[in-house]
């Protein structure tokens, strides 16, 4: 039987999704962590122990050894996985005995992130998401298992699952999903086209060979005043939101851009709340 929990972002990312991942992970319960969407676009802070870890790709899991999947609905920059393996590791956390990669999730290559470099419009991290899905949905990607017969990324063979068969092949999974981004830069509910090129919401963990009768409890995270990071214009006038910005010191933990700042909206929060059955 598979059981699972998701961790969502109600408003525009940034909401301190990673903390409550890695605080529910203290509970011990799950057998797997999964981050089920996003890619290096997406920035989560962590203290473990004390240390400050920065995560883009790997889930939350691996500072408890729980078994933690790069779900088959991410991009994934191999380049930037193996640095991020390297640095997590440099901080006492083992991440390789407990890493595991969707072997049906598609590859950030370098052309990819070429094109995004040109991005002006919409305000991208420039990370190669978008094109990367681009060319998943245009049926021209390539998945990590065709990229681990590529000698550049031949490291990641060991790593490939067939998620299906790793969640639904034992005993009393517990999975805890793990979102990026939010629900204001979802790709069908964010103020499109300022979103980004994945599914943020509940039903976007499902893509990641989640049963719908499988979710048992939705986290969703929201903080007390919203945040963006992007090329519309999302921060109000009034002067104490500039406050806001530096007290909380809202800048972004891929980018290291200033987030934009702004009063918390509650008629959003709770459509947001609604949609993902928080």
């Amino acid at each position: 039987m598979i059981k699972a929990d998701v961790v969502i972002g109600l408003q525009y990312g940034d909401e301190g999704k990673g903390k409550i991942t890695h605080d529910l992970c203290r509970e011990g319960s799950y057998t797997h962590v999964l981050r089920f969407n996003g890619g290096c676009n997406a920035g989560h802070t962590i203290f473990h122990n004390g240390t400050k870890f920065v995560t883009h790709h790997i889930p939350s899991g691996v500072f408890f050894g729980i078994k933690s999947i790069i779900g088959s609905g991410c991009v994934i920059d191999p380049i930037r996985l193996q640095e991020e393996i390297e640095t997590i590791e440099a901080g006492g956390v083992d991440v390789k005995s407990y890493l595991l990669i969707a072997k049906n999730a598609h590859i950030i290559r370098s052309s990819h992130k070429e094109e995004d470099s040109q991005d002006t419009a919409i305000g991208t991290t420039k990370r190669g998401n978008g094109p990367a899905y681009r060319d998943k949905y245009n049926r021209t990607g390539l998945t990590a298992e065709q990229a681990s017969e590529m000698s550049n990324y031949s490291w990641m063979k060991p790593y490939l699952v067939d998620v299906y068969e790793e969640l639904h092949t034992r005993d009393n999974t517990y999975v805890l999903c793990e979102g990026a981004q939010g629900f204001g830069i979802d790709i069908d509910w964010g103020d499109y086209p300022y979103v980004t090129s994945s599914h943020c919401t509940t039903a976007g963990a499902l893509l990641n060979a989640i049963p719908p009768q499988a979710i048992n409890r939705v986290w969703g995270v929201a903080k007390a005043y919203e945040t963006y990071v992007g090329a519309k214009d999302f921060q109000g006038d009034d002067p104490l939101l500039e406050d806001l910005q530096r007290i909380g010191q809202e800048f972004g933990a891929t980018t290291g851009r200033k987030r934009q700042t702004n009063w918390i909206n509650l008629d959003f929060l709770a459509k947001s709340c609604k949609i993902n059955g928080v």
